[in-house]
């Protein structure tokens, strides 16, 4: 065990970048706490029994399970130096179609789970004045023109939001936050079991079945991210002294959030008179 290397803690561990993240950093030598509902599952798709992997079953919505398992990596590790928020699903579905209960499920997981792991773990890393929290958004929490994906591209938002404020509240317990806004990779996100479809389906949002249609026929397989190379860029992320706040993931990635900015550039310009119309007159 090589006590010189930082502990990280990973939640949805199991697939996509979270097992890919897990397995490179094992190779790497890295103590790795990774967490899922069902750690049986983890611990075959690990495939780790050395003493550096230890895989634990949380449920992220319960907080006493999320604070039973921090305090299991700090009694087995010494502490915990990096938390990485990946555990998240895809909701589909348009805004009108989706029910209270879906978008609540979604919320549950993609926020409140962060919200509480990340709670429980800023007391660790504020008493001990250091840590890195990598909360894994996507490139749907900058860019929300993708017709029915609207609760889910609102989750992701909702993670830049709150991770942007955390950057700031825990900046001066020397405690670093980043956003990693992934565009696609070559995971099973797209598949059975990370990703749900609406219960009552409208026909008539023709753009948003025609959006499900390709995702289903055009782009499962042809994913242009490489997650064996999405957890170098983890691993890099962490080690960076002045590690970035927002960290867009993946070439398709990149140029989104430059279209975006554009979109924003472009809109600030042609309304600047009517947006400063509203202030007092001096």
């Amino acid at each position: 065990m090589d006590n010189s290397k930082k502990v990280w803690f990973v939640t949805g561990a199991s697939k996509g970048l979270g097992l890919a993240l897990v397995k490179k950093l094992l190779t790497e030598g890295y103590r790795v706490a990774a967490t899922s509902r069902d750690v049986k599952s983890l611990s075959l798709a690990v495939d780790n029994n050395t003493s550096n992997f230890l895989p634990l079953q949380v449920e992220l919505l319960n907080e006493e399970s999320v604070l039973k398992a921090i305090q299991d990596v700090i009694n087995t590790f010494g502490g915990i130096d990096v938390l990485v928020n990946n555990a998240g699903y895809g909701q589909i579905g348009t805004l009108e179609e989706m029910t209270d209960v879906e978008a609540r499920e979604n919320f549950d997981i993609n926020i409140f789970g962060l919200l509480n792991v990340t709670r429980n773990m800023m007391s660790h890393f504020r008493t001990k004045k250091s840590g890195h929290i990598i909360n894994v958004s996507s490139i749907a929490g900058l860019l929300g023109t993708f017709p029915g994906w609207g609760v889910y591209c609102a989750t992701k938002f909702a993670v830049v939001g709150l991770t942007e404020a955390l950057s700031a509240e825990a900046k001066e317990f020397n405690v670093k936050a980043t956003i990693v806004y992934p565009g696609y990779f070559n995971t099973n996100f797209l598949k059975e079991g990370s990703m749900k479809m609406p219960a009552n389906p409208i026909a008539d949002y023709t753009a948003a079945r025609n959006t499900e249609v390709w995702h289903e026929t055009q782009m499962i397989g042809n994913q242009p991210g490489d997650p064996d190379k999405a957890a170098l860029a983890f691993i890099q992320l962490a080690e960076m002294e002045n590690a970035p706040l927002h960290f867009f993931m993946g070439s398709d990635s990149f140029g989104m959030a430059y279209n975006k900015i554009e979109v924003l550039q472009n809109e600030l310009t042609a309304n600047e008179v009517l947006s400063k119309s509203t202030d007092y007159k001096k």
